[in-house]
């Protein structure tokens, strides 16, 4: 979801008013992927690099969280989605990671769909966390080297209940996944727009979502050996 402080800019308001003005955007994306039956929506919304941002913005991106999590509760259960996340969530303030713990407590029996929300979310970091859960077990004789496969890492990583993305979107004209699902998103379709995010609609959605729907996933083969398949 990128864009939010250069719409603000765009607008003469501090960065902060983007992301607040994305929520709106996130909302809108929810809806629209429940209805036309998406199982698992991701959504990068806080990566291990923003850290480095300035203070005030981080805070503000925190607090943000904290009241957007709250606020959407009720709807979240209405309209019977579950919220999960993935990142090093021990790093977050404790006030952030309680209301997002008790977010996903309160939703935890709903079945519509799963709002995954990545939140001090890095790949490369959840890569070497899963290589070094494997070495341990490795080491405590659980595991044997020739048993790593792609099933036993997948198994080790953070998404491990959830399916590999079949499509990813990046709005805002960057084209680059910027250290998001890297081993996930190694078949998915690659959808990129100029839209900023807090600008990003159900009608946006869908243009990616016809994209995609109107692609050839081939998987290595051919596309003869699809024909002969269907």
């Amino acid at each position: 979801m990128d864009g939010n402080g250069r719409w603000a800019k765009t607008q003469g308001k501090p960065r902060v008013f983007g992301h607040k003005n994305g929520v709106t955007s996130v909302r809108e994306v929810t809806e629209a992927a429940a209805e036309i039956g998406v199982e698992f929506l991701t959504l990068y919304a806080f990566s291990t690099e923003n850290w480095s941002r300035p203070t005030i913005e981080v805070n503000a991106l925190m607090t943000l969280l904290v009241e957007t999590v709250k606020r959407e509760l009720s709807t979240l259960n209405k309209n019977n989605i579950r919220l999960q996340a993935i990142g090093d969530l021990s790093r977050l303030p404790e006030k952030t990671r309680l209301a997002l713990l008790e977010g996903i407590e309160m939703t935890k029996n709903n079945s519509r769909m799963t709002l995954v929300l990545a939140l001090n979310y890095s790949s490369r970091w959840e890569i070497v966390e899963a290589a070094k859960k494997i070495a341990a077990q490795v080491l405590n004789g659980e595991l044997a080297i020739d048993q790593i496969d792609n099933g036993v890492f997948s198994n080790n990583l953070t998404t491990k209940n959830i399916p590999d993305p079949e499509l990813l979107i990046r709005t805002s004209g960057e084209h680059r996944i910027s250290n998001y699902l890297l081993w996930q998103a190694a078949y998915s379709e690659l959808y990129f727009t100029n839209v900023l995010w807090p600008d990003f609609r159900k009608d946006d959605f869908y243009l990616a979502i016809l994209d995609f729907q109107n692609r050839e996933r081939r998987f290595g083969k051919t596309s003869e050996q699809l024909s002969e398949i269907t």
